[in-house]
């Protein structure tokens, strides 16, 4: 099932002169149901809080905040693509709204210390019949090949395992966030990197996988701004810099 959305709320602060934009101009995203997880958010109370914030949080990725965020990162270190401003909004809104980040699925030490075991966001509430409902959220900007894993991760967070849980989602569902093909292209990503649109040629042949409820997010290109590769001429080095549309 897909569902196009336009983002609200603008957020963030001013970009240099050279760089204005309209205020508010966002981001669109497009939305996949897996097993009814759309469906599900809208249903129950507290999927449908969760799903409010995290929504909230998406719009604040804005034009604006991306190019200003973009910016101010490239003065200290070159960045290639959108991807770690991308994520650095998110983790700025989600852990003001009470989101755990980085949080681990399994108790035990074993898995504790790498990545791969943990979520990106996660967040989880009680309803009022003591039934947990949480979110899992994975920012998956990385490699094609990690697409199954990624997709995955939050049917560990859900179901019972051998393994004792950290985090435990309940009856809830998972949220992949994922960068369309016109985003890679217009955000300076890898061409390695997975797409939403690569997501969701997985979800028919891991059907019997994915026991759990999620929704794809695809994020769309900005719409006054892409990033342009260019060479640092001292160092050779390519590096991104924002060019206006």
């Amino acid at each position: 099932m897909l569902i196009s959305l336009l983002t609200a709320l603008p957020h963030g602060r001013a970009v240099p002169d050279e760089l204005s934009f309209a205020k508010g101009e966002k981001l669109d995203f497009t939305l996949h149901s897996h097993r009814f997880g759309v469906e599900l958010a809208g249903e129950n109370p507290s999927l449908g809080q969760l799903w409010d914030e995290l929504q909230n949080s998406l719009s604040s990725l804005t034009d604006e905040r991306i190019a200003a965020e973009f910016e101010a990162e490239t003065q200290t270190k070159p960045q290639m693509s959108l991807s770690r401003t991308i994520n650095r909004v998110l983790s700025h809104e989600l852990v003001h709204k009470g989101w755990t980040g980085e949080s681990g699925i399994f108790q035990d030490p074993e898995y504790q210390n790498e990545r791969r075991w943990r979520l990106d966001f996660s967040k989880v509430l009680i309803d009022s019949d003591s039934v947990r409902r949480g979110i899992a959220v994975e920012v998956a900007f990385n490699h094609g090949e990690a697409i199954a894993w990624n997709l995955l991760k939050p049917v560990l967070a859900s179901e019972l395992n051998h393994v004792a849980k950290q985090i435990d989602i309940g009856s809830g569902i998972g949220v992949v966030i994922a960068a369309t093909e016109s985003l890679k292209d217009a955000g300076g990503f890898d061409s390695a990197v997975g797409s939403f649109e690569k997501f969701l040629t997985y979800l028919k042949p891991l059907q019997n996988q994915l026991t759990v409820p999620m929704i794809i997010v695809g994020l769309e290109a900005p719409k006054r701004f892409r990033v342009a590769k260019v060479k640092d001429p001292r160092t050779g080095r390519n590096s991104g810099q924002i060019e206006l549309l």
